[in-house]
């Protein structure tokens, strides 16, 4: 049988661990076939994990870097957001009740959305997440949102999840938005841009360290300034 597989990034630390991170990578709307490790979409996130690991560790944070059985959304089995909660599962179970950020691509931000009313979850990343009309959002009520989508997206529809933030916005008063200029999809032109965003949008939301500047303003601001926000 076929299991998902949760790669811990935490560089070495002997501080209690308070807080996770789960990072989810991208894939594809169908497809039965293994989602490995040597693939592209799980390779980009790898980075991000990097990141959010070497600020976290000396503040007692585990970064968990999921691999999905499959590379395929599959609806209706939606075999990543599954995933995502046996993910959920087994940080309760090897650290207890401690919050846990989601930081996903794509379709797996798709999936991080779709589970960001899972008990313990404390923030939700979307990055230039995959999502369609009819998108469900209530499960995210009270939750605190963080989605950024590049000008040059080819991929998944920018507008679109612009939409989705102002409808997160009528459940929730945390919600940011960022328009990251000048980058596509695959968020490499500014790489260090995005790594930062995420990185401090989850210490935030896990409550060690206050929000960004930028994305405080964001959430006070609310819809519309608040989820139309430029990272120049």
């Amino acid at each position: 049988m076929t299991l998902p597989r949760l790669d811990r990034v935490r560089p070495a630390t002997r501080r209690p661990v308070v807080g996770a991170v789960l990072v989810l990578h991208g894939g594809r709307p169908e497809g039965r076939d293994a989602a490995d490790g040597l693939r592209l979409p799980f390779l980009r996130m790898v980075p991000f994990a990097r990141s959010l690991a070497a600020a976290g560790a000396r503040r007692g944070v585990e970064v968990g870097l999921l691999r999905y059985r499959y590379r395929g959304w599959n609806a209706p089995d939606l075999d990543p957001v599954q995933d995502a909660r046996w993910a959920l599962g087994d940080v309760r179970a090897r650290l207890g009740e401690v919050p846990v950020v989601l930081v996903g691509h794509s379709m797996g931000g798709r999936a991080a959305l779709r589970v960001g009313g899972d008990d313990g979850v404390a923030g939700v990343a979307a990055l230039a997440p995959w999502l369609e009309r009819g998108e469900p959002y209530a499960q995210l009520a009270g939750q605190t949102v963080l989605i950024a989508h590049g000008d040059r997206e080819r991929m998944t529809d920018p507008g679109g999840s612009l939409r989705f933030a102002r409808r997160v916005a009528t459940v929730s008063d945390r919600v940011a938005r960022f328009d990251v200029h000048g980058d596509g999809h695959a968020m490499l032109r500014r790489a260090g841009d995005w790594h930062d965003l995420v990185t401090g949008f989850a210490l935030g939301a896990l409550g060690l360290e206050p929000f960004t500047e930028a994305v405080a303003k964001a959430m006070a601001a609310g819809d519309p300034e608040g989820l139309e926000v430029p990272l120049d």
